[in-house]
This record gives C-alpha cells, structure tokens and sequence, in this order.
C-alpha cells in the first residue's frame, strides 16, 4: 500500500511555493477573476449557446454535459466526504486562503473536475477549440491552488475526475 505522507509533503512545499512571495496578493486578486470563471455559471451559458447555434450537435452537447454533471457531482461528493482532506491554510500557519471555499474540503477540487468536464467536451464536439478550453481548465486549477483552498493533488484529481466523467458520458449516449 502506497504511504501518503510524500504526497502531502510535496503538496505542502509547492503551496508553500505558490503562496509565498512578495506578489502573492497581485497574484490572488487574479486568481479570483479566473476562479470566477469555473463557478458553474459560465457552464450553463456555453451549453445554451452551443444548443441555440446549432440544435443537433448543441443539443448533444448540452445532453451530454448534463449527464457528465450527473455523475461528476455524486463521485465528487463522496470522494470529498470519504478523504476529508483539510485545507491548505489547516496544514500550516505559513499558508493563506484568499477566499472562503464553498465546503470544509480540499480532496478533490470540484471547480477543478467541472471545468475539466467542460474542456473535454469541448474538445470532442468542438475540437478547433479544445486547446483553448483545456487551457482555460488548467487555468482554473493553477487559481485553485493560488487562492491556497486547493493543493495540487487536489487539482490533478480533480482533472482526472472531470475527463474521466466526460468520457463515460459521450461513452453511455453514443455521441
């Protein structure tokens, strides 16, 4: 059986990396608008866009990303309620958070696995864009840790839990 405590002491020193310098505030006040971005919202718009652009395949976007959701969020609320892993700020005095999370734990970062569900199904429906919305994913996650609620572990899952969500749902409709 793997030992955890290397991971966490990786985690702990790169968010000790990422949260302590002298531009950490300048750094956060950015973090905050790109972290925005993955509150779900956004996700609602791009699903209704696509379906009003184009009915066939915006439909099955939007079809498959309610069912990408569908499953995310129960595995997403029994991993965080099964690992209970504290927050950065809990591990250490050294670390701040720049914002209040949504929910006591860190273990995996939701806003993470949503926004990794929306670059994958972007990339498979509209695959012109898939770098830019996996980049606007990994955005998202690297403001995760940059806020100081998510550490990087969190982050990787995360994007494992959104992709590998995506994939089952295209895989279960056939799209």
């Amino acid at each position: 059986m793997m030992r955890i405590e290397p991971i966490a002491r990786i985690d702990l020193a790169f968010s000790l990396f990422c949260l302590q310098h002298k531009f950490n505030a300048q750094v956060a006040s950015i973090a905050k608008a790109v972290s925005h971005t993955g509150d779900g919202h956004l996700y609602i718009v791009i699903g209704l866009i696509a379906w009003w652009m184009d009915e066939m395949v915006g439909g099955l976007f939007l079809s498959v990303g309610l069912v990408a959701f569908a499953i995310e969020l129960p595995v997403y609320w029994v991993a965080k309620n099964s690992f209970r892993r504290r927050r950065p700020e809990e591990f250490s005095s050294q670390l701040i958070s720049f914002i209040t999370p949504s929910d006591r734990y860190s273990l995996p970062s939701g806003h993470t696995a949503a926004a990794f569900i929306m670059a994958t199904l972007i990339g498979h429906f509209y695959p012109d864009a898939y770098t830019g919305s996996l980049l606007w994913a990994s955005c998202i996650g690297a403001a995760r840790i940059l806020l100081g609620v998510h550490f990087l572990t969190d982050v990787v899952i995360g994007a494992l839990l959104g992709t590998g969500t995506a994939t089952a749902a295209i895989s279960l409709l056939g799209a």
